[in-house]
């Protein structure tokens, strides 16, 4: 099967896909059980798990290690549309994608199972450590619960080497969405709350599609 005509069953099974994680984002974490999404979550949930279907068929020549890079797409969206709009990562979303990645690991060889098992370890305590620094620091949260067990999971995906490429990704996902908002004219102060579960799961996902920065 050639990588076009995959990345056509691979969009198209992503439109399925996002038809049912736009219901999920609607229950997870404090939503109403049997909650319909709107036309709009929905059209917006299906072109972004079918697009994200269709670039890992195409940046992935082998069918499995597409099927599971899908897999990582479309788990990375819906955390990032629960956390950018209840900042909650809840471990119901982030242990599978931990697990997932352990998986993909054994399977694919891309990552070895040390190294992806060395990349969780990494990833868990490096966010844990710094969140508990600034706590100390500051006297306040300054990273939520589930976001070292988020950087535990793209650890578990691109391993420990791939870690700083996810943390600089994300560090400027997250200076764009702050200059996006001081050019529209919204006022920010240090205390304003930015969910940093959608700039990881962005750099999880350039970080494996693209491999470590500099490598």
């Amino acid at each position: 099967m050639t990588s076009a005509i995959f990345a056509i069953v691979l969009g198209g099974a992503g439109l399925v896909v996002g038809g049912i994680l736009a219901r999920v984002s609607l229950t997870l974490p404090h939503g109403t059980a049997g909650a319909r999404p709107g036309p709009r979550r929905l059209a917006f949930m299906a072109l972004a798990a079918a697009a994200l279907g269709a670039w890992a068929a195409l940046a992935q020549p082998v069918p499995l290690a597409a099927v599971l890079t899908a897999l990582l797409g479309w788990q990375l969206l819906l955390i990032a549309v629960i956390d950018g709009e209840h900042f909650s990562l809840p471990d119901a979303l982030t242990l599978p994608l931990l697990a997932t990645g352990g998986l993909a690991a054994a399977l694919l060889d891309s990552t070895a199972l040390l190294d992806a098992i060395a990349g969780a370890a990494a990833g868990f305590a490096g966010l844990w450590l710094l969140a508990f620094a600034y706590r100390r620091l500051r006297g306040r949260e300054g990273l939520g619960d589930g976001d070292p067990i988020l950087l535990a999971a793209g650890g578990a995906w691109v391993g420990w080497i791939g870690l700083p490429s996810v943390l600089l990704w994300a560090s400027a996902a997250g200076l764009s969405f702050v200059a996006a908002r001081l050019l529209v004219g919204t006022p920010m102060s240090a205390t304003d709350r930015m969910p940093f579960g959608p700039c990881l799961a962005a750099g999880i996902w350039l970080t494996w599609q693209l491999g470590p920065l500099g490598l």
